[in-house]
């Protein structure tokens, strides 16, 4: 059994709580934003004006942030900042802008005026809300229980803050000082990986914890030590993605939380720390930031952290660590749609079900609810039910963009492309002209043989995100959407050019781009990039019926037949689809 090792401070919030220090020490509360948890991100309701978002709460962004798309959207004004100003992210930098939002609610609390950078990758939502806000007091992230709260702490220099434990064992760590400039300083703290010290921020907004390359070579770790594992790409603020890999380590020591063999992720990422403790670490407890005091207290809340499930977790001094649970049950929908959203971010997906089926049957009327079942269900491949749910909520929210671009993606996969179509249109009439959906809603054009719709989404989305890190999904889109219908080639091979060269080799750009070279009768540049489009996938059947109609056009009638059959062993009406294309008769 593996055991999460704690080092307990329960004795110095004893007597804190005991002593004459405490009758001095008052927190009083200035917010509380309730918290959704959909995937990896922690998600708060807003508004600008009557119009609803929302954003994700990222204590790593030193400002809160809007993509220029979110600015048009809700007509703020984007006035440039000076040239050398730029907002860094863990896989590159973006240039930036400043909007203001005099009209802005967080959480229902309305807020007079807000600023925000103007810069980045779309995120999905409108934004994140950073150092801004989070950082104007002390901060207290609850997302275990779905809920950030910001705290006024007074006259409590010497009390250790973490009220809720009780008994419990918990961590300290001291923070780092800003240096008193304009700016909120991040959640930066030492801890021992390995028994190196690494400089850790504390990141909301990471999907999930990640160290820098040069960070895991300090504590013994590289992309080739034994055990190590890519697991893909990732990306950020920024329009680079970046090589991710799964690494095993000795141990991790957070203020004297000790988790033995803890798999964590390093990264070719870039950045002012050494790693970023990201949400996985969140969502596994209860975290103080003290602006104040400069420090941390946290408890460790139980599941699955840095790839284990320390189920038998015991403090170093061999005492079982009692985790539980001192929340009081939710009396209502949103209470228990928030805690269904926490239990959907641990994979219980059974508990997450029973709470939105709560929700649900508590308020029938509100949409919301019925969305995050939909998605729920989703995820556990209830996709009947998840259908029905989009449909109700549809009817109670109409001109919600998102339920009609489930809609149409869930008929897609149940072979209904009228039906599909007619959520497709709807979805365009409701989606502002920059929105970052649009990018889905033109693959989703692409899907139905909607070429023009298709390009003119493209279109539309390449306008505000020149530096979004999705741009090559675009412009291959863009790029395949001309090839298919035979026209503007040349424009189609620059666009496959440059998605090529933002993401080298991804076999569906190559694909793309050897059926621009057919069109063009390059035969033997089509061929080559057939050839290595199927390195990256060697049963692609379209691909492999493509190369034998530009193998048959180059006079190789023997790799042209082997390949036809092949491809027709895949799939046997694959021919059909060149034939829609106009590539045979």
């Amino acid at each position: 059994m593996k055991r999460c090792a704690i080092r307990t401070g329960a004795a110095v919030l004893a007597m804190a709580l005991a002593g004459p220090a405490m009758a001095a020490c008052k927190v009083g509360k200035i917010a509380e934003l309730p918290v959704t948890l959909i995937g990896q991100r922690a998600m708060v309701q807003a508004k600008f004006g009557d119009r609803p978002t929302q954003f994700i709460l990222d204590s790593g962004a030193f400002y809160s942030t809007i993509s220029r798309a979110t600015a048009a959207e809700f007509k703020l004004e984007d006035k440039a900042l000076p040239p050398w100003f730029r907002v860094t992210g863990v896989n590159g930098d973006a240039t930036a802008s400043a909007a203001v939002a005099r009209n802005f609610s967080l959480a229902g609390i309305a807020l007079p005026k807000v600023d925000f950078i103007v810069a980045g990758t779309d995120t999905g939502t409108a934004g994140l809300i950073g150092q801004n806000i989070l950082g104007l007091a002390d901060v207290e992230y609850d997302l275990p229980h779905g809920t950030v709260r910001l705290l006024k702490v007074q006259g409590c220099a010497d009390t250790a803050l973490a009220y809720w434990a009780q008994g419990k064992p918990f961590s300290t760590l001291k923070l780092e000082a800003g240096n008193g400039g304009p700016w909120k300083p991040p959640t930066v703290a030492t801890v021992l990986v390995n028994g190196v010290k690494l400089r850790a921020e504390f990141d909301t907004g990471a999907q999930t914890t990640v160290m820098t390359l040069s960070a895991a070579k300090r504590a013994g770790i590289t992309p080739n030590s034994p055990g190590v594992v890519q697991v893909g790409r990732g990306s950020g603020l920024g329009s680079r993605e970046v090589r991710t890999w799964l690494a095993p380590f000795e141990q991790i020591d957070i203020g004297g939380e000790i988790v033995p063999r803890p798999k964590l992720r390093i990264s070719d990422i870039h950045m002012n720390a050494d790693m970023l403790i990201g949400f996985d670490f969140f969502l596994t407890h209860r975290v103080f930031v003290s602006n104040v005091q400069h420090m941390l207290y946290m408890t460790y809340e139980g599941g699955s952290v840095f790839g284990i499930n320390p189920s038998g977790a015991r403090t170093t001094s061999g005492e079982k660590l009692d985790l539980t649970d001192s929340a009081a049950a939710p009396t209502d929908a949103e209470g228990y749609a928030r805690r269904g959203a926490v239990e959907m971010s641990r994979q219980h997906m059974a508990e997450g079900l029973a709470d939105f089926d709560k929700a649900v049957a508590m308020a029938p009327t509100e949409g919301r609810y019925l969305v995050l079942r939909a998605q729920a269900r989703l995820a556990n491949r209830q996709l009947l039910l998840a259908a029905a749910d989009l449909d109700k909520a549809a009817t109670l929210m109409p001109n919600d963009p998102d339920v009609r671009l489930s809609r149409a993606s869930l008929r897609l996969a149940n072979h209904d492309p009228d039906g599909a179509a007619e959520e497709v249109a709807a979805a365009d009439t409701l989606l502002a002209p920059g929105s970052d959906r649009r990018l889905r809603l033109a693959g989703l054009y692409d899907s139905l043989d909607k070429p023009e719709a298709a390009i003119a989404n493209y279109d539309a989305w390449l306008k505000l995100h020149g530096q979004d890190a999705d741009r090559a999904v675009a412009y291959n889109g863009r790029c395949w959407a001309r090839a298919t219908q035979g026209r503007d080639l040349d424009k189609a091979l620059s666009d496959c050019n440059t998605a090529l060269r933002l993401r080298p080799g991804t076999a569906a750009y190559l694909d793309s781009r050897a059926l621009v070279n057919l069109r063009l009768n390059k035969l033997d540049a089509a061929l080559d990039d057939y050839d290595a489009a199927l390195k990256g996938r060697p049963h692609d059947a379209w691909i492999l019926y493509a190369r034998s109609i530009a193998a048959s056009r180059a006079g190789r009638a023997d790799q042209a037949a082997a390949d036809r059959k092949a491809a027709l062993a895949i799939n046997p009406n694959i021919a059909k689809r060149a034939t829609r294309y106009g590539l045979e008769r």
